[in-house]
């Protein structure tokens, strides 16, 4: 195998609108390597790989595919030459089946006619040739998202990818899934496959990566062999700062149960048919209580109940020692309970509005739509929040999908933060961003209930769970199993142990 590189990309600089996404950024990927790029949101790593496969056209700089200079105007285009991305969110029409996934646009036919006999056995090669055993026939909605992924890495494949790019694949994967994902990718590597990695989860990239490429505002802080860079020194090269910035967010103290404290929001036998099972919970002021539980235990529908985005039909929830009636976003957000959910893109964030619109919008529909916020007020107001949450780029005038999935996030904390919510749920929020943006959230967590609001936090990272949480409630199969509150209690052994115990009792 060559050690030749295949993609050379050298002083690539790109702007937008006045901000500076990539400043003279070199990067080299050879065939047979998986190549990890690592940086905090907003470090320019979607930005480059943009600019690779023709979203993107750089304003300086150059790239070589093959040692021959390329630039591409489309995705298809680099697509057409060998460079193919497999998105987080799959790109795949999930009411056809595998094989019509496949081969979409690219049908074997008889004629006129699909030849689906054909389109099958094909398939069924592709899948072989990578190591995955499917039913072809089957819709892929029949397979779970793991799957779905590795379908569209095949797809890739059969377009002769010479360069696979993988943008955070395994962020809706279980351990067993990222596994079956990361023998796949080892075998493409083994016949040629140059990839490229983009993932947050450090332990993976440690696991499946041979080099690493590190940005930081858009500028190449260097690469490394990933067996020559330990895991703290990474971080502190990504960071820009010392680790120590991340090792202060320790466990919090010890301070519940709290004494004969009323619960603020408290909820009886509170559950929905085919959602959630009924389940007892308080939360009380100041009070961080943490969801834990796999993928599909019920931790969202969880929330969603207390948020009032769904109403449940068996107990009751009660605020102060009064029960609600009439649970939904409004009231509840009128009540003083805000809630930042999983899918911030879809459900959070209106993404052609600006970061100040989207900063204001639930202050301006509790005051109503013919009751405008001062412009003064207004922007002090943002300019505030921009400042206190460290959103970057510091423009409160951009479209807010423009921004990384880190800073879209502050952008939505900071919409509940105007409120002053009395109970802030927090579904998922440092889910596919950078250690730094976990690092800023952990400790607006902390220090919004020091100030004492109450925090319902929601994460699939236990240790995450653990270090912020007062009591954690531990689910399995959309039931609410026990209630950790003692300090030795809440490790994430404890948590794995519930969770297994109650599997075996089933």
């Amino acid at each position: 195998m060559s050690d030749e590189p295949i993609v050379q990309m050298a002083g690539i600089t790109k702007d937008f609108t006045g901000v500076r996404a990539l400043e003279s950024v070199d990067f080299t990927l050879r065939p047979g390597e998986i190549h990890a790029i690592m940086g905090e949101n907003g470090a320019g790593k979607s930005t480059l790989i943009k600019v690779l496969t023709g979203v993107h056209a750089p304003d300086a700089g150059r790239i070589l595919l093959d040692g021959e200079p390329v630039r591409f105007h489309s995705p298809g285009q680099a697509q057409a030459a060998g460079i193919s991305t497999v998105y987080q969110e799959v790109n795949l029409t999930d009411n056809l089946s595998v094989a019509e996934n496949l081969f979409a646009g690219r049908e074997p036919r008889l004629g006129p006619f699909i030849n689906f006999r054909a389109m099958r056995r094909k398939a069924s090669a592709l899948l072989d040739q990578i190591g995955i055993d499917l039913n072809v026939a089957a819709p892929l909605s029949s397979y779970s998202i793991a799957m779905q992924q590795l379908v569209a890495i095949a797809r890739a494949v059969d377009f002769e990818a010479k360069v696979l790019i993988l943008d955070e694949p395994t962020s809706s994967l279980d351990r067993d899934e990222v596994e079956v994902l990361m023998r796949v990718m080892r075998k493409l590597a083994g016949d040629g496959v140059a990839m490229v990695f983009i993932s947050h989860f450090l332990d993976q990239v440690y696991e499946v990566c041979d080099r690493m490429t590190v940005l930081r505002n858009g500028k190449l802080v260097g690469d490394w062999d990933t067996d020559a860079l330990p895991e703290n020194e990474l971080i502190g090269h990504m960071l820009g700062r010392e680790v120590e910035t991340l090792e202060a967010i320790e466990h919090r103290p010890d301070r519940w149960p709290p004494g004969d404290a009323a619960p603020l929001v408290s909820a009886e036998g509170l559950g929905r048919r085919g959602s959630i099972a009924p389940f007892d919970l308080d939360v009380r002021e100041g009070e961080v209580v943490g969801l834990a539980g796999l993928l599909g235990s019920g931790r969202t529908e969880t929330a969603r109940l207390i948020a009032g985005a769904d109403r449940h039909d068996s107990g009751s929830l009660s605020l102060d020692g009064s029960k609600l009636r009439g649970h939904n976003p409004r009231t509840a957000a009128a009540r003083g309970i805000g809630f930042c959910p999983e899918n911030r893109k879809t459900e959070g964030l209106v993404p052609d509005l600006s970061v100040a619109e989207n900063i204001v919008l639930a202050m301006q529909a509790a005051r109503g739509w013919a009751r405008t916020i001062p412009p003064a007020r207004r922007d002090k107001l943002v300019a505030e929040f921009i400042a206190k949450l460290d959103i970057r780029p510091a423009d409160p005038h951009l479209p807010v999908k423009n921004l990384s999935g880190g800073n879209q996030q502050k952008v939505l904390l900071a919409r509940w933060m105007l409120l002053q919510p009395r109970l802030l749920i927090l579904d998922e929020p440092t889910r596919g961003i950078d250690v730094g943006a976990k690092a800023d959230i952990q400790r607006l967590v902390n220090e919004l209930s020091d100030d004492g609001m109450a925090v319902m936090f929601i994460s699939a990272e236990l240790d995450e769970v653990t270090r912020l949480s007062d009591r954690i409630a531990v689910l399995r199969d959309r039931e609410m199993i026990d209630i950790l509150g003692a300090e030795s209690e809440m490790t994430t052994e404890r948590i794995v142990d519930t969770i297994v115990a109650k599997g075996g009792e089933q």
